[in-house]
């Protein structure tokens, strides 16, 4: 099932898209990440397939390039697309907000300045006040590492499915063997500093002081933090791209 919908113009957000899409498949695992060229199966239903990803996802990334707001229709290069109701980043979106799905937009560059409201079509104007990342092709991996540890701390199924989760051993238990235990003490690569997670470990019921787990001592800290989104098809599934 995937969690992370990578939404993005194939125009100027392609290679960011792949590069996400690199990035959080090797950290969630890649059928936890929907890319349409790789998503889509040969003969599957586009439309259905697309939308159905969007509505499974837990997260839709927009990646948000410098022609993202004001590209063009390809049939009719006077009407800027995001104005078409069948423009597939807006239906997109506007399916991921209908949906309750958590929608992070990621501008792409520096320069990239936040959305003006005034200039998105009416369904999509809160896309605006949503809290944006950035990206920049000269720090992928930072960048979108830190975008991932604060996702983890938003979306319950992502952190199951993050491979960079501490783990530790747990103290043996009476009738022996030991298991491995995810939780404690942990940190996230963002702005969150130290955080701890859920910690299922034996309990202590006689008498006397029993520690389970690392002790640590003195002060802890990490920083960090940003992120910046869209779709494209190649044939047979050209239809979607040219509406981008």
């Amino acid at each position: 099932m995937e969690e992370v919908f990578l939404n993005y113009r194939t125009k100027d957000g392609k290679e960011a898209a792949f590069i996400f899409d690199e990035k959080l498949s090797a950290r969630f695992g890649t059928e936890s990440v929907f890319r349409a060229t790789k998503s889509i199966g040969p003969g599957a239903n586009y439309i259905d397939t697309m939308l159905s990803g969007v509505q499974r996802s837990s997260v839709l990334l927009a990646l948000i390039g410098e022609l993202w707001l004001d590209a063009p229709e390809r049939d009719r290069p006077e009407r800027r697309a995001l104005n078409n109701p069948k423009d597939w980043v807006r239906r997109e979106i506007e399916e991921a907000f209908a949906h309750g799905v958590l929608v992070v937009p990621v501008l792409l560059g520096r320069k990239m300045e936040q959305l003006d409201p005034r200039r998105l079509p009416t369904p999509l104007r809160k896309l605006a006040e949503c809290q944006y990342e950035r990206f920049s092709l000269r720090s992928p991996g930072t960048d979108i590492d830190r975008l991932a540890d604060r996702l983890v701390t938003q979306v319950p199924r992502l952190a199951d499915l993050d491979k960079r989760a501490p783990t530790r051993k747990a103290a043996p238990e009476p009738g022996g063997g030991n298991h491995d235990q995810r939780g404690g003490i942990g940190t996230v690569h963002g702005t969150v500093g130290t955080f701890v997670q859920e910690s299922n470990g034996p309990l202590h019921t006689g008498s006397g002081i029993q520690l389970n787990g690392s002790q640590f001592h003195g002060d802890g800290y990490n920083f960090g933090n940003h992120g910046d989104t869209h779709q494209e098809f190649d044939s047979p599934r050209r239809r979607r791209e040219d509406d981008e």
